[in-house]
């Protein structure tokens, strides 16, 4: 069973991939064959590639033609390939349907990657669902029952668990905690939660029990919000894309109806044989076909997605490494993408005959026993000095933790906010209250130390700014990039600390999800095409609606990673303008090819009309400017 399951998924997933393979086998043994001369082998070698390669074009082609009344490339290109083979069957030039195997295998190609992007959006889509929870533990008559999460009602009181998923929005009722919601807030630390507040599904309760009552229903948590939103970002195509699938559409159209007047009209008009007027109209269908066009774009896309793979920039398409040179403005998260996403012991501050080690010491001996991130910060700070383990410890959820001296109950030693200390010590130092003040304005969390009726200093903490940041902004800027934006679902005065070290333009702060999206649909209308960076679950709307949607590969969430469209495999945020470099040159280098290419053409069909090239120049010029502008494609692989 699991071996069938495994096929199944293989067959979804890469089953254009393994065509396109079998085709390119195919071709290549059918070509052998013809020169070794085993006629016989090739005719049955190289229909046979015809049939794996085009099964899918061919498929898409008569569906859009019969459902929709449109032709597109894909049954153009049918034609054109059958063309050539009944050329060569007819005249005896078995090379004519090698050059038809050829244009199929490269429209097999093209559709096993557009087969392989659809496959991870759909992988992105399953990520957040992975995030919700299938059941939760509902209060029914003072007892706990476990319900489908689809069936929870308004008014329903959930039960959740120390280190449980919360599996609906909803209200406390009872209980006090601390809640990780940066995968839906970005907010960098755990969030203290008490009664009446609301909690988001999806995050993670911190070290109390909860009673929820839920007050909406599951299907509009923030959560479903979210994926709702990746869905509909993902299945509204831009502008550039319906332009294309138009101009594509509008090609086949003309080309088709060209290659019928011509097959038709020359022996009244032109007094062409009726042998001849058959001949240049299938020349025509040959020279006409767009592999030469096609071919200007995609060798160069997937040169430029090698090149960018080399220096850990993972391009998901070729579309994508096209428009990154196109980005007018950028817009950043906050936390684990402009910071590290993690805690810091930034500054400490010892007070009168202290030395910083000593506060470190002091603080470490009670939040050794603290599962909080501030206490493991202090306690990562202290290591390596020698500290006491402290008794009797007690946490105060929200305000801080006391413990006492085992050598003297009579000490204790108290770490946490200001009101919480003063309880215990009378007076805070005038200076050390002054340098709190000044820290908590640069978006710091500052933690006072006392031992006994004594403050020894104070502990600033923080999410610390990527070193690389700052510089990797400004290089944007000589690259073009007009606006910067910092998008977060932090406070305002974080945000603000933050985006004054890195250089943003704008600051945009305590967003959710939604917000982030309105933000990046604002910015695009003001400058077209625009880059999205983040790294958690409250950035894939964003990621997905952005005209490019970029990653950081090692801190980011499994959604982000799934969402985005590039992904920076070492979060090295220097790899953007890397990126951007390398559009720009896939720019101008499709821009040259597809010149190439349509001046082959314009040269052929004309010398086709006036009847001063046969079929074998035909299909060397056809071929010759493919290779042409294949290897002009390659260059992209040099950095």
């Amino acid at each position: 069973m699991v071996y069938t399951q495994r096929f199944t998924e293989f067959t979804k997933e890469h089953a254009d991939a393994f065509a396109a393979v079998v085709c390119g086998v195919l071709l290549f043994l059918g070509w052998f064959c013809l020169h070794l001369g085993f006629v016989g082998w090739a005719l049955l070698l190289l229909p046979t590639a015809y049939v794996v390669g085009g099964y899918e074009s061919a498929r898409e082609g008569l569906t859009t033609l019969i459902k929709e009344k449109e032709l597109d490339v894909d049954l153009l290109m049918i034609v054109a390939a059958l063309g050539a083979a009944g050329l060569g069957l007819w005249r005896r030039e078995y090379h004519l349907i090698i050059d038809g195997a050829t244009l199929i295998l490269i429209f097999a190609i093209s559709g096993a990657l557009e087969g392989y992007a659809m496959q991870r959006t759909e992988r992105s889509i399953r990520s957040l669902m992975s995030l919700t929870q299938d059941s939760a533990r509902v209060l029914r008559q003072g007892r706990e029952v476990m319900v489908p999460v689809s069936e929870l009602k308004i008014g329903d009181q959930i039960v959740v668990k120390p280190g449980e998923l919360i599996p609906t929005d909803g209200i406390i009722v009872s209980g006090y905690t601390s809640v990780n919601q940066a995968a839906i807030t970005g907010e960098s630390l755990p969030i203290e939660k008490t009664v009446g507040e609301e909690v988001f599904a999806g995050t993670l309760n911190g070290y109390g029990a909860l009673e929820i009552k839920v007050h909406q229903p599951p299907e509009s948590s923030l959560i479903q919000r979210v994926i709702r939103l990746v869905e509909q970002a993902r299945d509204s195509a831009p502008p550039s894309q319906q332009f294309i699938e138009r101009f594509e559409r509008g090609y086949a159209r003309f080309i088709v109806l060209a290659g019928l007047l011509l097959a038709i009209f020359p022996p009244f008009i032109l007094g062409w044989s009726w042998e001849t007027t058959i001949y240049r109209a299938l020349t025509f269908l040959v020279v006409a076909s767009p592999c030469a066009l096609m071919a200007s774009i995609m060798p160069t896309l997937l040169s430029g997605i090698a090149n960018g793979a080399r220096q850990g920039i993972l391009f998901k398409n070729g579309a994508q490494l096209e428009m990154i040179g196109k980005v007018g403005a950028i817009a950043f998260d906050k936390t684990g993408t402009l910071t590290t996403g993690q805690v810091h012991v930034f500054k400490v501050v010892p007070g009168n005959g202290y030395l910083e080690t000593d506060v470190l010491r002091i603080a470490a001996s009670v939040e050794s026993y603290s599962e909080h991130p501030i206490g493991n910060a202090i306690v990562q700070a202290a290591n390596g000095l020698e500290y006491m383990n402290a008794v009797e410890v007690r946490a105060i959820p929200g305000e801080g933790i006391i413990g006492n001296v085992p050598s003297d109950s009579s000490l204790q030693i108290i770490v946490g906010n200001g009101n919480f200390v003063q309880q215990y010590v009378t007076n805070l130092p005038t200076d050390l209250h002054e340098q709190a003040v000044f820290l908590e304005q640069q978006g710091k969390t500052v933690v006072w130390v006392a031992h006994g009726l004594v403050v020894v200093g104070l502990i600033a903490l923080g999410d610390l700014v990527r070193a690389e940041a700052a510089a990797a902004i400004a290089h944007l800027r000589k690259l073009g990039v007009k606006e910067i934006v910092m998008l977060t679902g932090d406070n305002e005065r974080t945000a603000h600390s933050v985006a004054q070290v890195v250089g943003v333009d704008r600051v945009y702060a305590q967003l959710l999800p939604e917000d982030k999206l309105d933000m990046i649909r604002r910015l695009q209308q003001e400058h077209q095409t625009v880059a999205m960076v983040g790294d958690g679950i409250n950035d894939a709307p964003a990621l997905a609606q952005a005209s490019v949607g970029i990653a950081m590969g090692k801190a980011g969430s499994d959604v982000a990673l799934e969402t985005a469209d590039i992904v920076l495999m070492a979060d090295r945020l220097e790899k953007i303008a890397v990126a951007i470099a390398l559009g720009k040159r896939a720019q101008v280098t499709v821009k040259q090819n597809i010149a190439i290419a349509l001046s082959f053409l314009i040269l052929l069909l004309i010398g086709n009309f006036l009847g001063s090239i046969n079929l074998p120049i035909g299909v060397v010029g056809h071929e010759g400017s493919t290779v042409l502008v294949t290897l002009s494609g390659l260059r992209l692989l040099k950095n």
